[in-house]
């Protein structure tokens, strides 16, 4: 009988000891959600991966908070319409591209820019770079010049719309205020882009019901991105450099793959490089980049760096850089940025955006 009882006793032991074990072991694959919460939220700012390549911020914590203070502003962005359209209206991005062509003329020089730019919301809303989109600002006053802009569509690009500026950095303008004028705009694309609408047709026609936009995802690139394959679109304008403003824009898309990723110090990709292409020219600055899912992850800014990349290599800002940088600005996301009252809140951007801009290149000119 004793013997029985040792014999259950010493089983009992084990039992306990191999439970134990195995509860230490759970414990260890399944953490405590609570201690789980507790870690990330004392998790200190991620530091930069060895792979992401820093570039120099020429605007650092220098942002105007002119539109954040402009009551006027404020409200129009507040502002809804009971017309607005949400979400893509196509994942073809030879649909939703746009050649936009400006002329800016002096009693010195008359210089034609000519850029790519796409719509991003069914209501006509284009994103291109700010570096074209300086014009569309530029006309609101001929104290430099005379300024003109048409958006061309098509397959060849053809007079299709009128445009006015919906939006445009104006940490972007401050910075580059003193080289506005200047033939070949130098920079690393840092807050490099502008919003603009769909204000009229060049034939007085009724303008779509609904425009073909792109998607667009904003969330932070991987560094896995690198090597993925992605799409890039644009109306390369070699054939309009060499034969002249009546020469035939083609807009064209090619498959490339992500090469670099940048950042400008905020501890995530806003720019990254794709590999050389038949999209790579002068012209295509302001087309979509797209991924796999057809959703815009990036805007071209910039050329790359053949030598690394090939000939016709790119760079494009992220659409987390425009999200992160235009909420600074602003107050208000991007998706909240396209939409609302648009001829009202362009009225408000340009009064409350102009005098600055005069301000800034008064002082530029003095100095």
């Amino acid at each position: 009988m004793y013997i029985i009882g040792d014999i259950a006793i010493s089983l009992l032991i084990t039992y306990l000891s191999f439970s134990n074990f195995l509860a230490t072991e759970i414990d260890s694959w399944f953490p405590a959600q609570e201690n789980t919460e507790i870690t990330k939220i004392a998790e200190p700012t991620p530091r930069i991966p060895e792979v992401i390549t820093s570039l120099p911020s020429r605007i650092g914590n220098a942002i105007p908070d002119i539109l954040l203070r402009s009551t006027n502003y404020q409200k129009a962005a507040i502002i809804e319409s009971s017309g607005d359209q949400i979400g893509a209206s196509t994942n073809e991005p030879l649909e939703a591209i746009v050649n936009i062509l400006c002329t800016f003329t002096t009693d010195e020089y008359v210089r034609t820019t000519t850029g790519t730019g796409f719509f991003i919301d069914p209501d006509g809303v284009i994103i291109t770079n700010a570096h074209v989109a300086q014009f569309l600002l530029l006309e609101e006053t001929s104290e430099l010049g005379e300024s003109e802009c048409v958006v061309r569509s098509g397959n060849p690009a053809a007079p299709t719309y009128r445009a006015e500026l919906l939006y445009l950095p104006p940490s972007w303008v401050q910075e580059n205020a003193g080289v506005m004028h200047q033939a070949v705009p130098m920079g690393t694309g840092e807050r490099d882009y502008a919003l603009l609408y769909a204000s009229e047709t060049i034939d007085n026609s009724p303008l779509p019901a609904r425009f073909p936009a792109l998607g667009f995802d904003n969330s932070l690139l991987p560094v896995s991105t690198i090597g993925e394959s992605v799409v890039a679109a644009g109306y390369p304008a070699g054939n309009l450099l060499e034969n002249g403003p009546s020469a035939d824009l083609i807009p064209q898309k090619a498959s490339t793959t992500v090469s670099e990723l940048y950042t400008f110090g905020s501890n995530h990709a806003d720019v990254f490089s794709i590999r050389g292409s038949a999209v790579g020219e002068q012209g295509a600055s302001g087309g979509p980049v797209l991924n796999t899912e057809g959703n815009a992850i990036g805007m071209i800014v910039t050329r790359g760096d053949d030598q690394v990349d090939g000939p016709g290599s790119l760079r494009a800002i992220t659409f987390s850089h425009i999200e992160q940088t235009i909420f600074e600005e602003t107050g208000f996301s991007l998706a909240r940025n396209v939409g609302g009252n648009l001829p009202y809140r362009a009225d408000i951007f340009a009064e409350t955006l102009t005098p600055f801009l005069l301000t800034l290149l008064q002082q530029e000119s003095t100095n």
